[in-house]
Parts: structure tokens; sequence; C-alpha cells
């Protein structure tokens, strides 16, 4: 095959990947004032589950009110004539992208398949559902955890009383994709080692010489993710994350033994 058909094929899987996008994003529009008010303006409310959870936590483990979040009255200013329509679209191809996440993945995955070997394929079974796994378990946790925590903080952040703090749905809406996407997609480190691992680029040993040094930029970047610079703020995203480069020493230690052992059996 050359290259020109190489990006034919290329060129039908982002189609069909798009399409999937248009088709999710379509389904978010149609309830996208049901979405709005009950899933994305949730957070903003002091009954929202995780604030709820996270205060009877609080209780149970004897530290009071410490994990309880106080009532912010969250209202959103649009002074353009047009940001509550260009939002509509925002809500409804971002929504649509992680509805069909799995699906786009899935197209990605079936124009590199083809160049690899059989055995490699046999290596990378389940890596449909891991990607997919992975992707959905930083949304939920930036969307359960995170964002909590950034709207009880900017909401919050005064330098004055006179100062009246009312963002735009804009704004609210591109911290929201960060704290939900962006984890989502943060949250596929362990696969990445995986790849570098196995192409000789990373090793077990190299992980685990720098650990100190992937505490330090790991706390960093918790620093830049949360919006609060509180102690419980970032140990609450540094563990995740931390835990994630714990597991990319696991995957890359055991790809590294694999590859061990079939250099022995060759030679």
């Amino acid at each position: 095959m050359s290259f020109i058909d190489h990006l034919e094929v290329l060129r039908w899987h982002i189609i069909r990947a798009v399409l999937a996008v248009v088709v999710g994003a379509i389904l978010v529009m149609i309830y996208a004032n049901e979405i709005v008010d009950k899933v994305l303006m949730a957070p903003t409310r002091p009954d929202f589950i995780s604030s709820r959870w996270l205060c009877t936590v609080g209780h149970k483990i004897g530290i009071g009110e410490t994990l309880c979040f106080p009532p912010v009255d969250a209202k959103f200013l649009e002074n353009q004539m047009t940001g509550q329509f260009i939002s509509f679209f925002t809500v409804g191809f971002v929504g649509g992208f992680i509805i069909a996440f799995p699906y786009v993945f899935w197209e990605f995955w079936r124009f590199v398949k083809p160049a690899l070997s059989q055995n490699e394929v046999k290596k990378t079974r389940g890596v449909l559902f891991w990607v997919s796994f992975l992707f959905f378990l930083g949304v939920l946790f930036g969307y359960y955890i995170l964002t909590p925590f950034m709207v009880n903080f900017y909401f919050n952040f005064k330098l004055s009383p006179q100062i009246v703090i009312m963002p735009s749905f804009s704004d609210y809406m591109e911290n929201l994709i960060y704290t939900t996407v962006g984890i989502g997609i943060l949250f596929q480190m362990p696969l990445l080692v995986m790849v570098l691992a196995r192409i000789g680029i990373v090793t077990a040993k190299f992980l685990r010489k720098y650990r100190r040094h992937a505490f330090v930029i790991i706390i960093t970047a918790a620093a830049i993710i949360t919006p609060s610079t509180d102690p419980f703020s970032l140990t609450i995203v540094t563990i995740p994350l931390y835990a994630l480069y714990e597991a990319s020493i696991i995957v890359a230690s055991r790809i590294n033994k694999r590859q061990d052992k079939e250099s022995k059996e060759w030679s």
C-alpha cells in the first residue's frame, strides 16, 4: 500500500470518528437544557453528591467541617449576544466527544493495528477497554472531585467584599472541560508508559531511579491543575496521579521482564 493509500484509509477513519462525535453532539444538544441544569451546574450547588459525601466522610473520621464546602451563590453572566449560542455548541461537541470516545479510539486503533505483528496484537488485547476505562475514570474524578473544589475556591476567594463574583458561563465551561476531559487524557499515563516501554524508550529501572523527581513534577502538576492550593486539595489530586505513576512502573517492569525473557530465548 502506497503512502497516498494510507492517507486515504486514515481519512476515512477520521471521517467516521468525526461522524460519531457529531451523532453524540446531536444527542447532547437535544437534551442541552437538562444537561446544563442537572449535570454541568450540579457541582455549583451545596447538595451536590460528592460535596455531601466529603462532608459526611469528614464527620465520620473526626475532622469536623474540614471537608464541608461553605455554600456559594454561583451565578453566571453572559455579556455577549452570541455567548449562550456558542456555549450550546460547546456543550454539544464536548459531550459528543466524551460519549463517542471509545469509538473514536477504536477507529484510531483500527488504523494502527495492521502495522503490528500478530504477536504485538496479542499483547495489546483489551487496549480499547483500558483506554476507555482510564479516560472515563479521569472524567469522573475531574467532575465529582476537582470541579466542586474549583467552584468553592473561586467563589469564596475575595480580595474585597465590594467585588462581586459573576463569571461568564463560557469561562465556567472552559474550566469544566479542563478539569474533566483534560484529567481523562492525563489518566492515560500508564498506557503511554506501556507504549514507550515496548519501543525501548522507557524502562522500569529508569522510572524507579527518577521517582523523587517525578513526585516533584506531580506535585507541581497538581498545584497547576487544582485551583485551590490548600494541602488537602493538593493531596486529593497528587494521590491518584502518583498512583498512576506507580502503576506505570509496574506495567514497564512486566514488559521489561517479558522482553528479557524473549531475548534470552532468541539467544
